[in-house]
């Protein structure tokens, strides 16, 4: 399947802890090249996300968003476990009167242990489960969104080529009566000129003509990738490097063809091709 570079998905969840939102960005890029921006208390996922990221795409470079807005406070946010306080600043005091200078015991150290804030950590581990989720959610639309664009790639690839193959069997069935054409006008300008005819000269310079003059080579070949080009279409994996690569045969064989053009119709189809390819090209771009 064919998938664009270019995409963009956003996903949303409303906690009892406040409103997640997921937003990715997905452009052209030679390589996998993600950007995770997260706020600070997700940051142990960024390794996951990152891992699923390139599990999911080749090519391109993604700008991942994640904002988290948290639900206004209220009296029943903070749940102290008091009994296992009373149990730390028993303990305390016990060792404080053990030791030469006594110490204040800091609150916030008390708040800090595990257990004391009862139900903060299993809020907080729901809360990032929530977010991975969502990832997830925001991944399958931002690949859906990208085989939607690549679908679209596709056809105007397939337009070109189709366009490609008939202005080859054009090419390739009016050679013939160029170089027809082009050895009569040869002669003509000798008859013209009134010099006298060596027959085996000319044949053999028009025998030399003919093969400085000879494309079929060079349209078996556009043929043949125009055919590659297609099976690279039909495929499952990656292909935008691939396709890139083919590009660049199209347009070494299209510039022969021009350099061996004899007349304006030899030429015009030279060109034609190369505006095909280059249409070709730009599209390839966007293709993973």
């Amino acid at each position: 399947m064919v998938y664009s570079m270019t995409a963009f998905s956003r996903c949303e969840l409303s906690t009892d802890q406040g409103n997640l939102a997921w937003e990715i960005r997905s452009v052209n890029h030679r390589y996998l090249e993600p950007t995770l921006r997260l706020p600070e208390s997700f940051r142990s996922l960024e390794g996951p996300l990152r891992e699923r990221l390139r599990k999911e795409f080749a090519r391109g470079k993604l700008e991942v968003t994640l904002r988290f807005n948290p639900a206004p406070a209220s009296e029943s946010t903070l749940q102290v476990n008091q009994p296992l306080v009373d149990e730390l600043l028993a303990a305390a005091k016990r060792i404080s009167r053990q030791m030469d200078s006594p110490f204040k015991v800091n609150p916030l150290e008390v708040l800090a242990w595990p257990g004391v804030l009862a139900g903060t950590r299993q809020d907080d581990d729901q809360l990032i489960r929530q977010a991975s989720e969502l990832f997830e959610d925001a991944v399958l639309a931002l690949k859906a969104q990208r085989a939607r664009e690549g679908s679209e790639l596709k056809k105007l690839l397939e337009e070109r080529l189709v366009a490609i193959s008939e202005r080859v069997a054009s090419l390739r069935e009016m050679m013939p009566g160029l170089l027809g054409a082009h050895r009569q006008k040869l002669i003509d300008r000798f008859n013209e000129a009134r010099l006298e005819l060596d027959t085996t000269r000319i044949e053999q310079e028009l025998v030399l003509l003919a093969q400085k003059m000879d494309v079929a080579e060079e349209l078996d070949r556009l043929d043949t990738h125009v055919a590659e080009a297609r099976h690279v279409l039909a495929g499952s994996q990656a292909m935008g490097r691939r396709l890139d690569f083919l590009m660049q045969e199209f347009n070494r064989e299209a510039n022969t063809l021009g350099s061996k053009a004899i007349d304006s119709r030899s030429t015009q189809a030279a060109v034609d091709l190369k505006v095909y390819i280059e249409q070709m090209r730009e599209q390839v771009q966007n293709i993973e």
